[in-house]
């Protein structure tokens, strides 16, 4: 995976088209000259989060001693089911009801941002490449810095766009999404029928082969 198909697949996972009603409602009963604060100050939050699952996450992975067909595989369903949630959303929306009175951290910077499916796929970039951290933070930068312009200009979009474009766009991006759920679940199961090569078995001192 190259830096822009990495980019466009985090892009996607943020979902900021689909966050705008989300942020439009919880900021709804904030007062209107905090309103740019507190998203500004939540999308920092959800970035110092992920970044620090990029940089660490694969740390956690040795701990549990997981494949990264698993993490694949898990991925790839965590995604699906998201992308059927922006296709399909239930009446009180992909993260559950609205919060009331000034929002911290939850629901605007985790998980609308910083959601499982983020963390899933950085722990799947990672895993797959640990060598090209450059390249994927460089991704997440990207697709949070547009995240971030598309999310603080929320109120504008919603007035020009109106509610119909931007649930349209959602379902659009929710289909590309499960394409790619698709894909990395079936990249995990072929991955994981491949048979491992048996290891070799170290010769002990003094003993020669036959």
């Amino acid at each position: 995976m190259n830096l822009l198909s990495a980019t466009i697949l985090l892009f996607l996972i943020m979902d900021p088209m689909g966050n705008v009603p989300l942020y439009l409602s919880v900021l709804k009963h904030v007062a209107p000259e905090r309103r740019l604060r507190i998203v500004v100050r939540e999308l920092c939050v959800a970035l110092g989060v992920l970044l620090l699952m990029l940089f660490f996450g694969r740390y956690l992975l040795i701990a549990l001693d997981l494949r990264q067909e698993s993490i694949s595989m898990a991925g790839g369903i965590v995604l699906f089911l998201i992308g059927i949630k922006m296709i399909f959303p239930p009446r009180e929306g992909i993260f559950g009801s609205s919060i009331t009175g000034e929002p911290f951290i939850v629901p605007l910077a985790i998980p609308a941002v910083a959601g499982p499916s983020m963390l899933a796929a950085l722990l799947l970039l990672v895993n797959r490449e640990p060598d090209r951290m450059g390249t994927w933070a460089l991704a997440l930068l990207i697709a949070w810095g547009t995240s971030a312009v598309i999310l603080c200009a929320s109120t504008w979009l919603y007035r020009f766009l109106g509610e119909n474009v931007l649930t349209a766009l959602e379902r659009l991006m929710g289909m590309i999404l499960v394409a790619i759920s698709v894909q990395m679940f079936i990249d995990g199961v072929r991955v994981s029928l491949v048979p491992e090569p048996p290891r070799a078995h170290a010769v002990p001192k003094g003993e020669v082969l036959p």
